[in-house]
């Protein structure tokens, strides 16, 4: 399977850069979108620039393929999920700050509005 979708390159080389720098990058990207209270959709289009990124470094780097839609849609799912479960986390995080008297924490990615009862409080 690891050979179809990164032909020709070291299971290092994969997590170099679609785990170390490209998760890291999509991290960032999801926490700093976010902060300036953009979308989802931001996420996702940061998702699919940051698989083209990581496509053409496999390329330059590593002599992978560049053009490689397998490889490519693999590195921009993971970009992806990784972004989005960033942007979850600080959207929580600044909706319990910026709303204390609205919002409470229920989680790491959820929060609820203080009026609110859950089920196990019914």
């Amino acid at each position: 399977m690891m050979d179809r979708l990164y032909a020709g390159e070291t299971m290092l080389d994969v997590v170099l850069v679609t785990g170390l720098v490209g998760g890291g990058a999509a991290w960032l990207s999801g926490r700093a979108i976010a902060a300036s209270w953009g979308g989802r959709s931001r996420v996702v289009l940061t998702a699919f620039l940051l698989g083209a990124a990581a496509r053409f470094f496999h390329f330059a780097l590593f002599e992978g393929q560049l053009l490689s839609v397998a490889s490519f849609a693999c590195d921009t799912l993971i970009f992806l999920v990784v972004g989005l479960v960033s942007w979850q986390t600080t959207r929580a995080s600044l909706m319990v700050r910026q709303y204390p008297w609205l919002y409470l924490r229920t989680g790491p990615l959820t929060w609820r509005e203080i009026g609110q009862e859950t089920d196990r409080e019914k």
